[in-house]
């Protein structure tokens, strides 16, 4: 049987997880730059500083007879939305491992690798800047790379580098967020208060057990998920965490195995086109009764981290990265004393780790994988370019800044400096990067 030709078309424009996944990012990232413009703006006009932040610093509050829990509004956004970005960080983690780039250690090798080094020498260089100082505990915050800034940059360059080295960033970034994640879990985390974290790890288990009876509904791991974030909050732990560990509990094997659906879907079809099309443009009954038979077969070789990870990623990209940002990258600037503030060991020590640092773990590491024959390059790739986006891999921003928070809670002033470093060294790690890909870099 010949499709109709705008079922066709349709099919033309079907794109791969990872299409959409890239897609998503770069849309983020646009957004991301927008939403930090304006923060910066708000922050430093004279007549709307004070307003700016005494919205994010009003409270919120939900009580229930004599239990009451009130947060400010930054709080309910760094607490509680970025937990659906750990969330969807956690579902990417897991479908790289699974089904991903990061599936075949062959190509996995590489990018793991150099993720690792671009964490350990940035965290190195800092330390060794602020070994002894009050911004000591900072050492994590050139650690992360912001996957929606450097895929943007890459994707702005287009024909001009293969895809295999969008591919190795994508691979390294998450890479990347599994070793923030898991140095926030362990490392700023302050006081541990076990009944509520026995709690958490119980909801944990629920969710494992639903998993295992084949529960395929959302809604369940939804309900236990709130409990777990609520119990991971009241133990101490950074209530974020819970998004990536709830996403390790999700399903992601079909209910019905995919063998046979295209020739039982077909089967279908030519049924469904056997009815005569209706003047009215109605469909048949039996029509309808097909179509719905097709989506429920749809769904069952579906799961539901897949249908999770697709679905959030747009109402995180356009709601919660944005929010964060507009919460978090509002730093009032004194140009008079900027120059002041930017040599600061804080400031320092984030900018030489997310510049040099990332370069230095990145290219090195990467250099020596592919000299030792442990790693090889990306397909149709050069290390020219794995230098550029080594530089890329220096844009910290959103895990930045949200390491800072954790690291300078409480002191305004060196989280100001944390800030403006990740800022400076952002903009420049990034356009570097862009231009030594764009004007340097051989293919």
């Amino acid at each position: 049987m010949k499709l109709y030709a705008p079922w066709e078309k349709a099919f033309k424009k079907v794109s791969t997880p990872f299409e959409h996944f890239i897609h998503s990012q770069t849309t983020t990232g646009l957004i991301l730059m927008v939403m930090t413009i304006l923060a910066l703006s708000l922050a430093n006009t004279t007549a709307l500083t004070d307003s700016y932040a005494h919205f994010f610093h009003t409270k919120i509050n939900i009580s229930v007879g004599l239990w009451q829990f009130s947060q400010t509004i930054h709080h309910w956004i760094n607490d509680g939305l970025m937990t659906l970005f750990f969330f969807v960080i956690g579902l990417e983690i897991k479908r790289e491992i699974l089904v991903g780039e990061l599936s075949n250690i062959k190509v996995a090798i590489l990018p793991v690798l150099a993720a690792i080094g671009g964490m350990a020498f940035p965290a190195l260089i800092y330390f060794y800047i602020n070994a002894g100082g009050v911004g000591e505990a900072g050492w994590g915050i050139p650690m992360a790379t912001d996957i929606a800034f450097a895929i943007s940059a890459l994707v702005l360059l287009g024909k001009r580098i293969p895809t295999t080295l969008v591919t190795f960033l994508v691979a390294l970034a998450i890479v990347d967020d599994l070793g923030a994640v898991l140095v926030i879990a362990v490392f700023y985390t302050d006081q541990i208060h076990i009944l509520p974290l026995v709690l958490a790890g119980g909801s944990f288990l629920i969710m494992i057990a639903l998993n295992r009876f084949g529960i395929h509904a959302v809604s369940p791991y939804f309900i236990v998920g709130i409990f777990m974030w609520f119990f991971t909050l009241e133990s101490g732990v950074h209530a974020t965490i819970s998004g990536v560990i709830a996403a390790m509990a999700i399903p992601s094997k079909p209910k019905r195995a995919p063998l046979g659906f295209v020739e039982k879907t077909q089967d279908l079809l030519d049924t469904y086109e056997n009815y005569p099309v209706c003047e009215n443009h109605l469909l048949h009954e039996r029509q309808k009764a097909i179509l719905i038979n097709i989506e429920d077969r749809i769904k069952e070789i579906g799961t539901p981290a897949a249908r999770l990870e697709h679905g959030l990623h747009l109402p995180v990209a356009l709601v919660v990265i944005p929010l964060f940002a507009l919460a978090n990258a509002g730093i009032a600037i004194d140009f008079s004393s900027i120059s002041s503030i930017i040599i600061e060991p804080i400031s320092v020590g984030v900018i030489a780790g997310l510049v040099f640092g990332k370069v230095i773990g990145i290219y090195g590491v990467s250099y020596l994988a592919i000299k030792l024959k442990i790693a090889q390059l990306p397909q149709n790739s050069n290390m020219s370019q794995i230098f550029g986006v080594a530089f890329l891999g220096g844009i910290g921003f959103t895990m930045s800044i949200f390491v800072a928070e954790l690291a300078f809670l409480g002191d305004p002033a060196m989280l100001l400096q944390a800030k403006i470093g990740i800022l400076f060294a952002s903009l420049f790690a990034g356009l570097f990067g862009y231009l030594w890909l764009r004007f340097v870099a051989t293919k």
